[in-house]
């Protein structure tokens, strides 16, 4: 078995394959028109719905290269094309609370695509400390018809935090770059408003998404056709 089919000793599978570039190619492409046209969040419209979730459409579009791990990197399509859903949701403000939903299915695939093996039941006790402290002190500050929403959310994002540094590798950063996302919006959005928070938000997500992507290409074969 050759370095093609399954990397490079010690070294993920993206870096030894050329083939992935080409495919990420377009998530880099939109990622670039989104922060160059960079659309006030008061001009509401399908086309900044669209140019925000084409970055993450891109990526699930990346996942038809992966030959094998199907049910794995399925999983992982349907958390992005849950998560574009939840992205366009968010460019209204009225269907924040569908976004939340659409968010919460992407982070409960992400979950079942990233299992319980390792279990590492010692990672849980600090990500339920922090998270309690967080969002305990954020749900203060939440409208009362959002609390339950918003509630499930924050247990759904800490478990697939928990399982995400448990699975390691890039999944293990995208995960904390996730969380890192959600909780500076959240804070802008409920608490009080952050210097460049709409910068660090998209960025961190944006990431996010890319390296739990780049799981499913670790010790995978990209197609060739």
């Amino acid at each position: 078995m050759d370095a093609w089919e399954e990397g490079l000793p010690g070294k993920p599978c993206f870096l030894v394959q050329p083939r992935l570039c080409w495919w990420l190619s377009p998530f880099f492409l939109t990622c670039a028109v989104y922060f160059l046209l960079w659309i006030p969040e008061d001009q509401v419209s399908w086309v900044s719905a669209l140019v925000k979730c084409l970055p993450v459409l891109c990526l699930a579009v990346s996942l038809q290269a992966v030959r094998g791990g199907r049910g794995y990197h399925t999983r992982l399509q349907g958390a992005l094309l849950s998560s574009a859903v939840g992205d366009a949701c968010l460019i209204w403000p009225e269907a924040f609370l569908y976004g939340v939903a659409a968010f919460t299915m992407a982070h409960l695939l992400y979950l079942w695509a990233f299992g319980l093996t390792p279990l590492r039941p010692g990672l849980l006790l600090p990500v339920a400390l922090v998270s309690v402290l967080y969002y305990g002190l954020l749900l203060l500050h939440l409208p009362a018809s959002m609390v339950p929403a918003l509630a499930a959310y924050s247990l759904v994002l800490a478990s697939m935090l928990w399982r995400g540094l448990a699975r390691g590798g890039t999944v293990c950063w995208g995960a904390l770059l996730f969380t890192l996302s959600d909780s500076v919006l959240a804070w802008d959005t409920f608490v009080q408003p952050l210097p460049h928070a709409r910068q660090v938000v998209m960025t961190t997500y944006y990431a996010a998404q890319l390296l739990i992507t780049l799981s499913a290409f670790q010790s995978r074969r990209l197609k060739t056709t």
